[in-house]
């Protein structure tokens, strides 16, 4: 990753500094929080061993350069305490953490939560960030890199400059001051959100309870009315006739018939462009023909059509209605300035523009005021120019319109309201069709009716700007947020749907398709992603791996679902964290021996347990479960981590953690005299027999009895009835087309086929002692495994293959992943080592070549194990094969 300078043109590279090898985005609930991250693994290289306080001048110059840093109370929990640890001596890693949070807080996004942790490589960090805009944390990264490095190197940095470059990222980035507020009521409600472009498209709520905005547009918001609030000629006819008060005017052509429209109307008038918006081309109280003139040119830059209206004399309101209430109103005032008798206006302006609610986005309250040429033509009016110095107290305009994208103020009225303007601006809103809407009234006092002041509506407007309800220059801000979200969600709502998601080693994707198939039974329109692909109610969309959270996203985006089950793999746990915020069940299969580690510094089954236990802290605090394998030590420790209720599921109803958890009243769910018991504390309830499950081959799969019981507890969890999980599990077959790839059983003339997808040591081993309970004295098996396994995974799987089988056939196929050729096959060669059951080993390079020779073998009183390398190839193929054979038994 690039370091920035701090724009003073040094050479990095020429000087030695530490190396920010990779950064991870955690966009979900990860391994470090509940909420987004950057990991970004850190070489510290030669530093290493050089603590700040080691480092001569470092300590000072970070101070001096970011003072506000005395805020960060870092482990210590009190203020001053990461500077307490500076002068105590720390390790870049942990500064550099510490900068980047400042950073991302100085820019305008306010965050706190960082940690750093040195890996099982000397010298090599992974230190995590909080953020809130991708972009933006990963630029205050770079320059936190580069900070660092010029503190070590003594070099200048012009740490203003970043800071506010910083700022101009973050207010290109960070949702408007409209969407927050939204986004912010939405949170405070606990209903998930989604952003969903670059700019103001925010996704609340999953599938087929989602809702979305577009600023303060909403989903409900009519393409109609929006059409219609865009044109102010037919805005205005709409609202006469529903006896709302708006000004007279026409649509005018050229600047003669502009200044004709003006005198039969009566100066002064108001000219604008007929479809224009936050107040761009508005000209207001003309007095003669040279400005209306003059203003007809400039609404005619700016929109198709110009309107001439007649002047309302009075103050500039803009009333907020949501819905059919009235949220809040304000006094807009135009941009100005207060004359000192010292500065000229040009300075006053600098000045006012110097106030940090001032911005030139509207990610800030106030917009800066233009100085231009519309600006000039206003002093001139006032009979003055930039360079004049105005007596002090003299208020001196800026802008003849209000708005504040103009650089106007504004004041809070909602409580001054007179009632007939209410029912005005409701009336309006309604014959325009909108759900939320901007009214602007001109009057003479608000409090007042209008009628009896000569007060009328000037202009509707769709997709309202909220920033000066939300913070205005005077009086209180108004939870207009609040206000669209109710109108979206009724109290009580959330817009969530189930999500169960699955984790584990092995018996992932078998448990996923199981429980999919019981909420569709009880008629839920579902999505799954799985290792095979995501289906949506039955149909399969994708046939990739979509285990990640990728997937989860996009099943969730669907706005047919009415639930979700989603397997969450652990390599887009680590490269991304979760793809939903909560899920209402959590399944946790097994950890047995592991797999795929020694990647992402999981080295350990210990860290991988950590890395699976990420959807046991995801799940929905009370009302959640997790369901944990009481028989997997790794997995039972993990109840203590999960926010909701547990369940736990074991072959064995007498084992310890299910006696112990059902004393503490705690659910259960295990197999008794060959059927599949439900416990709560001490009450126990029979379900329904193991010869009733199809999927685990009248109880002699003990892997599938334990999917089965994962997927049953899931769903009691869920609170479906229990009738139709009975139903549901009658009808989950292990065939080909159900679950293909998990275990699927085949005879042939009294040869047995066994298709499975296992490709680690603990599935192995599972295969194998399931193979036991099937007759045919005579086995084959065609196997491999994945390159990026460990050599001693590897080595063990070969040692299993060669005590387990009469007949093995190794092959490498798709999955080599950094391997040469022959060095997986190597490796099994090792674990066999000659002895054992085997007799006969074969190798073959490619999977269906290996499958062609493993069906050479099937004979009568033969069992042949098929490993599907690729699942769908494996399948079609196999059925290819099938459809010829000439007698399947």
């Amino acid at each position: 990753m690039d370091t920035d300078d701090g724009g003073n043109g040094n050479k990095i590279s020429t000087l030695p500094f530490i190396e920010i090898r990779k950064v991870l985005t955690l966009r979900g609930p990860n391994i470090w929080a509940n909420f987004p991250v950057l990991e970004a693994w850190v070489d510290l290289k030669q530093f290493n061993e050089i603590p700040s306080n080691k480092i001569p001048g470092f300590n000072e110059r970070l101070m001096v350069w970011l003072p506000t840093m005395i805020e960060h109370r870092c482990s210590r929990g009190e203020r001053g305490g990461f500077f307490a640890r500076l002068h105590d001596g720390t390790y870049l890693a942990h500064i550099l953490e510490h900068i980047t949070l400042e950073l991302q807080t100085l820019a305008g996004t306010n965050v706190g939560y960082g940690k750093s942790r040195e890996t099982s490589e000397q010298g090599v960090y992974k230190v995590a960030i909080e953020y809130v805009e991708e972009t933006l944390a990963k630029e205050c990264l770079k320059v936190a890199a580069g900070i660092c490095f010029s503190a070590v190197h003594d070099i200048p940095f012009d740490i203003s400059r970043q800071i506010n470059r910083l700022k101009d990222i973050a207010q290109d980035i960070c949702l408007g001051p409209s969407t927050r507020a939204i986004v912010e009521a939405a949170r405070a409600r606990k209903i998930p959100v989604r952003r969903l472009n670059s700019g103001s498209l925010v996704m609340f709520g999953y599938g087929s309870r989602q809702r979305r905005i577009l600023a303060s547009e909403t989903d409900q918001t009519k393409a109609i009315a929006e059409e219609i609030a865009q044109d102010k000629q037919v805005t205005k006819t709409l609202l006469k006739a529903v006896g709302v008060p708006v000004p007279k005017g026409r649509i005018v052509y050229s600047e003669e018939d502009a200044w004709a429209a003006a005198r039969d109307l009566d100066l002064p008038v108001v000219v604008k462009p007929l479809d224009g918006n936050k107040g761009r081309g508005v000209s207001v109280n003309l007095t003669c023909q040279e400005e209306v003139m003059a203003a007809y040119t400039s609404a005619a830059s700016v929109g198709s059509s110009v309107l001439v209206e007649k002047f309302i004399p009075g103050q500039d309101y803009r009333l907020l209605v949501v819905g059919d209430q009235l949220v809040a109103a304000a006094r807009r005032e135009p941009a100005h300035v207060i004359g000192d008798g010292i500065h000229t206006v040009a300075e006053l302006i600098e000045q006012e523009n110097e106030n940090p609610l001032r911005g030139n986005h509207h990610a800030l309250p106030l917009s800066k005021i233009p100085l231009d040429s519309v600006s000039l033509a206003v002093l001139a009016e006032q009979g003055l120019t930039v360079e004049s110095k105005p007596l002090a107290g003299t208020m001196v305009f800026i802008r003849r319109n209000a708005n504040l994208s103009t650089g106007g103020t504004a004041v809070d009225v909602t409580d001054e309201v007179h009632s007939e303007a209410v029912t005005a601006a409701i009336d309006a809103t309604r014959v325009v069709g909108l759900d939320v809407a901007g009214v602007d009234v001109v009057v003479p006092d608000i409090s007042r009716p209008l009628g009896e002041q000569g007060g009328a509506i000037v202009e509707i407007n769709a997709a309202p700007g909220l920033r000066m309800h939300i913070q205005p220059s005077h009086g209180i801000g108004r939870p207009v947020g609040e206000a669209i979200i109710s109108t979206l969600f009724s109290e009580g709502e959330t817009g969530r749907i189930p999500i169960v998601a699955v984790t584990g080693v092995n018996g992932k994707t078998t448990t996923t398709r199981f429980i999919a198939h019981i909420l569709n039974g009880s008629n839920f329109k579902v999505g799954m992603a799985c290792t095979d692909g995501i289906y949506i109610d039955g149909r399969r969309i994708d046939n990739e791996d979509c285990s990640g959270p990728q997937s989860a996203r996009e099943v969730l985006l669907n706005p047919v679902i009415g639930a979700a089950v989603l397997e969450t793999a652990r390599g887009g746990i680590l490269r991304e964290g979760l793809g939903f915020d909560f899920c209402d069940v959590g399944v946790v299969t097994n950890i047995g021996q592991g797999d795929h580690l020694d990647q992402y510094d999981i080295d350990t089954v210990e860290k991988l347990a950590v890395v699976k236990r990420t959807i046991v802290e995801a799940v929905t605090p009370e009302t959640g479960a997790a369901v944990l394998n009481a028989a997997d030590p790794l997995v039972a420790a993990m109840a203590p981590y999960c926010p909701g209720r547990v369940v736990f599921f074991s072959c064995n109803g007498d084992h310890r953690v299910i006696v112990e958890h059902r004393r503490k009243s705690g659910r259960a769910v295990f197999m008794r005299q060959d059927a599949v018991i439900l416990a709560e504390g001490d009450h126990e309830q029979r379900l329904v027999s193991l010869d009733c499950i199809p999927l685990t081959l009248d109880g002699r799969v003990r892997f599938q009895i334990e999917n089965a019981l994962a997927a049953i507890a899931a769903a009691w969890s869920l609170g479906i009835a229990l009738e139709k999980i009975v139903a549901s599990v009658s009808s989950f077959t292990a065939d080909i087309d159900n679950v293909p790839g998990r275990f699927n059983l085949v005879r042939l003339n009294g040869a047995t086929m066994i298709v499975d997808y296992g490709h680690n040591a603990s599935s192995l081993e599972a295969i194998i002692e399931a193979l036991d309970n099937f007759s045919p004295p005579n086995r084959t098996i065609v196997y491999s495994t994945a390159g990026d396994r460990r050599d001693s995974d590897i080595i063990l799987q070969g040692l299993l293959l060669g005590e387990a089988f009469d007949s093995v056939i190794l092959y490498e196929g798709h999955y080599m992943r950094g391997r040469g050729k022959g060095e997986i096959i190597s490796l099994f060669r090792k674990g066999m080592n000659g002895t054992g059951r085997a007799k006969e080993v074969k190798e073959v390079y490619g999977s269906l070549n290996a499958i062609d020779q493993g069906l050479r073998f099937l004979r009568p009183n033969t069992l042949v194990v098929i490993q599907a390398d690729v699942v769908d190839e494996t399948i079609a193929h196999l059925q290819n094969y099938l459809s010829a054979y000439p007698h399947p038994a």
